[in-house]
């Protein structure tokens, strides 16, 4: 053990391990990290699989029925838009939240014959089961993320929770690289809380459920708290078992800014050279962005223009949203604003208040920048309760990215060429309201 490490067999959330090859139980530390081999080793046993992004842990044949001790779930963002990942999973561990993209990609094939989908999906249907005996038998999910370490991108894993199946979704996806349009699995993952465990999980649990001499109930001994409870309560316990972090509301600049060398840097780097020159043209991509950050979280986004011209007060673009349906539908008018400003040259409040001076009552502002805003912009936000969603560096990268994915490609260029050539589309109403009678 390294001096103030904890025992190998803990894994603690947003904890780094080496994964060495060949794969080998000794020693527990390479390098000043965890040996993910020695982390998940259970004596008398094979090495896990960690080759794949579902890798199910061989089925313990124990006296009282088979179980499968485990699911090791990995993302491996490196790969986006390859062929081999041509989508993007999504994590929000914070908020006990994960999409993840099952393993198909190939045109024409069934997606539940693919060995890791077939394994979450009967994962989840035991972690859907309404009886408690059911649900014991349950197989947990242990979550990571692939993260580059010492400049490399391979050989590092980050321990992301233990997560349960609460959805299975059939999507059609798209990959040049893949060959065109396939079928596959969206999971949804709730991420359980490890509060009481200190945030961390004894992976001692998944080796006792590997013991084909115990019995199911005597593997809980190093259980957590929150998956016995949603064993004891399922579906009404979930609210409760679910991981929320408690944070500061103000970001750093670093949490607001792509890390150097990675694929959102170089991406935004990208968008920057691109709009250097004709940056009142970002507001085309702005607008794409704002739709892709509020839609997933509320209501039906409707797009209603650009507010091209030097009387635009600040505004760049509006939109509509529109929260539940038929007669009891709800439209809220969205105020945008875009500023491709130089990466690391913050966001000051004097660029924010411009936005707000011109909400209403139930409107809704969005700013996006290339860069990041300021600690005294983000408290003025928080402490004036302004409803204005901000859009920093980060997240510009990170949805372009993903606009990158679902074209099949990587090529921002041919992307921004084909956003740009909307600047041409038709202007927004003078009177946003306006948006409200179409």
């Amino acid at each position: 053990m390294t001096p103030n490490a904890h025992p190998v067999h803990l894994l603690g959330m947003g904890q780094v391990l080496r994964d060495s090859r060949p794969k080998d139980s000794a020693p527990d530390h390479i390098g000043g990290y965890a040996n993910l081999y020695a982390a998940l080793h259970s004596p008398g046993h094979k090495h896990v699989p960690f080759e794949a992004g579902i890798n199910p842990i061989a089925t313990c044949k124990a006296p009282d029925g088979a179980r499968v001790p485990a699911i090791l779930v990995a993302s491996s963002p490196h790969k986006l838009g390859l062929a081999e990942n041509p989508w993007q999973d999504i994590w929000d561990v914070d908020n006990g939240w994960v999409r993840y993209y099952g393993d198909n990609r190939t045109p024409g094939a069934d997606p539940a014959a693919k060995p890791g989908n077939r394994a979450l999906i009967t994962a989840h249907s035991l972690h859907a089961h309404h009886d408690p005996g059911d649900r014991a038998r349950a197989t947990p999910l242990i979550l990571f993320r692939r993260v580059p370490r010492e400049g490399r991108a391979k050989g590092f894993a980050q321990f992301e929770g233990l997560g349960i199946v609460t959805g299975v979704e059939l999507v059609t996806q798209y990959s040049s690289k893949a060959g065109g349009t396939f079928a596959n699995y969206a999971f949804e993952l709730l991420v359980v809380t490890l509060a009481s465990e200190h945030e961390q999980l004894d992976y001692r649990w998944i080796t006792d459920r590997r013991d084909a001499a115990k019995p199911l109930g005597s593997t809980l001994r190093y259980a957590p708290k929150a998956w016995k409870e949603w064993v004891d309560s399922g579906a009404v316990a979930l609210d409760r078992v679910r991981r929320r972090v408690s944070k500061l509301l103000v970001e750093p600049k670093d949490q607001q800014m792509p890390a150097a060398g990675t694929r959102e840097a170089t991406v935004l780097a990208a968008v920057y050279d691109y709009y250097d020159g004709k940056k009142h043209r970002f507001e085309a991509l702005a607008q794409r962005v704002a739709e892709r950050v509020i839609s997933p979280a509320a209501g039906s986004y409707v797009p209603g223009g650009l507010t091209r011209g030097s009387g635009d007060g600040g505004i760049d673009f509006i939109a509509r949203l529109d929260v539940g349906t038929g007669f009891g539908r709800a439209k809220l008018i969205v105020l945008g604003q875009a500023k491709c400003e130089k990466p690391g040259n913050p966001t000051h409040g004097n660029h924010i208040a411009r936005t707000v001076a011109r909400l209403r009552r139930g409107w809704l502002g969005v700013y996006v920048t290339t860069s990041y805003f300021s600690a005294q912009t983000q408290r003025e936000v928080i402490e004036d309760r302004y409803p204005i969603v901000l859009v920093c560096g980060r997240r510009l990268a990170e949805e372009v990215g993903g606009m990158l994915v679902e074209r099949g490609d990587d090529n921002v260029t041919a992307l921004l060429d084909e956003i740009d050539a909307q600047y041409s589309a038709p202007v927004a109403p003078r009177d946003p309201e306006e948006l409200l009678f179409r």
